[in-house]
């Protein structure tokens, strides 16, 4: 099927549903300037060693965690200004206009939220804030001490901890929840930039699905839910795609 034809397709499901949502991952953030995690050769782990993401090995060594945490998550973004593309907006705009209740992200950059998003559930948690380790204090991520070797909380100088989810920790718990909620009641779910591979939260587009909801996917290549589960696969990236799929949108009249 040609691709103008699935982009209309894809326009007549989001302007006819009453309850969609956004899944999306790695890739939306990709046209920004944000490299995935698992490239084979400019992915972040191609560059630096995850086991320093690893909680048990946060707990045992932050200070040679911290050193990549910053490197990763705080220097890099702050050094190529990272802004949100049209994916992010377009998204952001089809929410305000009500059309989706939920964006579900497994990104924790925030760029959802500085494109002009509200209800973004953050799966993975997020790079906004960091927490005390000790006394659970919760401080901007703008007023930790970058320059220290192991950041401290101002409150009891006890250990900071990004609020992103570490390998070893489990997804929290109201992320969790509410995601699922949003599953259950979609009948639509806009799959974008992820693989679906990493559990639990691939199970979101696939929950939908089964409760007999559609499925309309946007990633260059196929996921782990194209062939089983997507009733429409866009080949395409995310900023392609949604500038595209915002003009067959205004031939639906919807207004965003």
């Amino acid at each position: 099927m040609q691709t103008d034809t699935l982009i209309d397709k894809a326009a007549k499901l989001i302007a006819n549903a009453s309850h969609a949502i956004v899944f999306s991952g790695a890739g939306i953030s990709l046209e920004s300037g944000i490299p995935t995690f698992r490239g084979a050769t400019n992915g972040i782990w191609a560059k630096y060693d995850p086991d320093d993401i690893e909680i048990s090995n946060f707990m045992r060594d932050p200070a040679k965690s911290w050193k990549t945490i910053k490197a990763c998550f705080y220097d890099f973004i702050k050094d190529k200004d990272i802004q949100p593309n049209i994916a992010h907006r377009v998204i952001a705009d089809l929410q305000k206009a009500g059309i989706v209740k939920a964006i579900i992200t497994q990104n924790i950059d925030t760029l959802h939220q500085r494109a002009g998003a509200t209800d973004v559930i953050e799966f993975h948690g997020t790079t906004a804030t960091a927490s005390c380790t000790k006394c659970g204090h919760t401080i901007p991520a703008g007023e930790v001490d970058f320059t220290a070797p192991i950041p401290s909380c101002p409150k009891c100088k006890g250990l900071l901890k990004p609020d992103f989810v570490f390998f070893g920790e489990g997804i929290p718990r109201k992320a969790l929840d509410d995601s699922f909620d949003h599953a259950a009641k979609a009948d639509l779910c806009i799959v974008v930039g992820t693989s679906a591979q990493v559990m639990p939260a691939g199970m979101i587009p696939i929950n939908v699905k089964r409760a007999g909801g559609k499925v309309i996917e946007i990633n260059p290549q196929k996921s782990a839910v194209t062939d089983a589960y997507s009733d429409i696969f866009i080949p395409l990236p995310a900023v392609d795609a949604f500038t595209r799929l915002a003009e067959a949108l205004k031939r639906e009249n919807v207004k965003f």
